[in-house]
């Protein structure tokens, strides 16, 4: 294929290729269409559009500008960015996309755009899997609040608060690494504070698991869950106190940005949920309707749930008491420290062989847990041996499932061929990888992640890779791969890359004046800093 004017060639094909047409008040042409090439792929995006009528697009393909082009979407394709694994490099490929309306009909064919696959050394894949990964927050946020939709695909209005902290987290990446102008992301993260403020429902200042990301009404999450979830709202402030140290500077947005954020934190009644104020555990949740029915303690063995903690005792209008950290979080020490070795590794905390990884992810995606130690552990040097005992689980593969191996592990919550499920060691193994547990856990163990990923790349391409990155999960015994995503696996994996290559939203998060004394009431402790993974850039 001669490309020497291909340019030229794009502008001949609006009127050489007709094979798709739009009928009297079809929907107006898509715009803004760009395509990039990637490491055996090529990723398209558009700017969506606003038009009611539109349910979805269409993507057609071509080896040559004047066609013919095929299809290769479905004919309602959601979202407004479609990447083409195409599973090797140096290819050329031409596109066009369409709007198609609720009774399929389709708009005139957008302008044409061109553009090669290329291989990438491991930094730059880094960053491509950051960059498809963020738009699941980007592209896929909710039209009109701007917080994380539960999951894709989807066809409601259910968002979720905790992986919307996570989300805020990815936006700084995207600000930071350019996917994204830093304006942009401000006007954005002010969008998505203002509707937290303004209108979604709280109760006592904490917000329920999941709202309706147009009314921002709560959505009940079970029977009993239909109020505040005090820890899907910790990992939310944890993401509300990154934007607001990090959009640091004085201009209108980047300083309402830092009042609302302020004004969100200071209005977290968390000794609310100890019940009474001579409890010294948090409860999770509470309901206009049932009150504490549910009555659900969080801590008491290790699991996701530490940063709720650290950041009610660090609350500076309704802190709890720094002693619940022991009376509350680690309150069950039979239950809490492990102290056994296994596969070779010692396990300081935690649930044998460690649970599923993302208790290791969600607490640290702001909390740094490098150099410092509470009276139990160093939970950087826990969470990698827990990722190390999870790797050489499943090499050792004592439940013989077909596909595990050095760089195919990672046992986490997700999506499964039997539901969603809290898979682990052990017993809840089904057979199910997550990409999001093991390059999640890309800072404790570097050389392990990076391997895995780019073998999860490489190997599965388009059966385990879409438009937001990798796909929840698969299950190579069952040849079942999943084509969702959940915002919830999603957030740690822009976040935790980052982590191990800058550092940013560690500093960023631990530069919150209100960590320190916290974590000083407690009792934290400083250690040698002899825990740190090379970062590169």
């Amino acid at each position: 294929m001669n490309h020497r004017f291909g340019f030229w060639c794009i502008g001949c094909a609006m009127t050489l290729f007709g094979a798709v047409s739009a009928r009297a008040g079809s929907p107006a042409p898509v715009s803004g269409l760009t395509a990039v090439g990637h490491d055996s792929r090529i990723d398209l995006r558009w700017i969506g559009s606003e038009s009611k009528n539109v349910v979805g697009y269409r993507v057609y393909r071509a080896e040559e500008a004047s066609g013919p082009f095929k299809q290769i979407t479905p004919d309602k394709y959601q979202p407004s960015v479609y990447s083409d694994f195409l599973g090797a490099n140096k290819l050329w490929y031409y596109y066009r996309v369409t709007a198609v309306d609720e009774d399929n009909g389709q708009s005139r064919l957008s302008e044409t755009v061109l553009a090669r696959s290329r291989a990438m050394t491991d930094l730059q894949l880094l960053t491509s899997v950051q960059e498809a990964t963020f738009r699941y927050f980007w592209d896929w946020g909710h039209p009109v609040s701007g917080l994380a939709r539960e999951k894709y695909p989807a066809r409601n209005d259910i968002v979720t608060t905790g992986a919307t902290g996570f989300g805020l987290m990815a936006i700084v990446v995207g600000s930071e690494r350019g996917f994204v102008s830093r304006a942009a992301a401000g006007w954005r993260v002010r969008k998505i504070l203002t509707f937290l403020e303004e209108k979604a429902q709280r109760y006592h200042g904490a917000w329920p698991h999941w709202l309706n990301g147009t009314t921002g009404k709560t959505v009940r999450f079970s029977k009993y869950d239909d109020g505040g979830d005090l820890v899907e709202t910790s990992f939310l402030m944890q993401g509300v106190l990154t934007v607001r140290q990090y959009f640091n500077r004085g201009d209108s947005v980047e300083t309402d940005i830092r009042k609302r954020a302020t004004r969100l934190w200071r209005g977290v009644e968390w000794d609310w949920y100890l019940r009474r104020p001579d409890k010294k555990a948090l409860l999770w949740h509470w309901s206009p309707k049932y009150a504490f029915k549910k009555n659900l303690q969080i801590g008491g063995a290790f699991n996701e749930c530490m940063v709720t903690y650290l950041l009610a005792i660090a609350s500076p209008t309704h802190p709890i008491p720094a002693e619940c950290y022991y009376t509350g979080w680690a309150s069950n020490s039979a239950r809490y420290v492990n102290g056994k070795q296994y596969f070779g590794y010692t396990q300081a905390v935690g649930r044998p062989m460690g649970g599923p990884l993302f208790f290791t992810h969600y607490s640290y995606l702001g909390f740094d847990p490098r150099d410092k130690q509470d009276k139990y552990c160093n939970y950087f040097i826990n969470n990698r041996n827990i990722t190390l005992i999870h790797r050489a689980y499943c090499i050792a593969n004592p439940l013989k499932h077909k596909g595990y191996g050095p760089n195919v592990w990672g046992l986490t919550a997700s999506v499964g061929p039997f539901g969603y499920k809290a898979h682990a060691p052990g017993r809840n193994d089904t057979g199910t990888i997550a990409p999001t547990a093991c390059i999640s856990s890309i800072p404790y163990t570097p050389k392990e992640c990076l391997a895995a990923m780019k073998h999860l790349y490489h190997t599965y391409g388009e059966r385990l890779w879409g438009p937001f990155g990798f796909r929840d999960a698969f299950n190579p015994g069952r040849d079942w791969f999943t084509k969702t995503y959940l915002a919830i696996d999603q957030g740690p994996i822009v976040v935790m890359i980052e982590n191990y290559r800058s550092g940013l939203l560690w500093k960023v998060f631990m530069s919150s004046p209100e960590i320190a004394p916290a974590l000083k009431a407690i009792g934290w402790k400083s250690t040698v800093k002899e825990n740190r993974a090379s970062k590169p850039k």
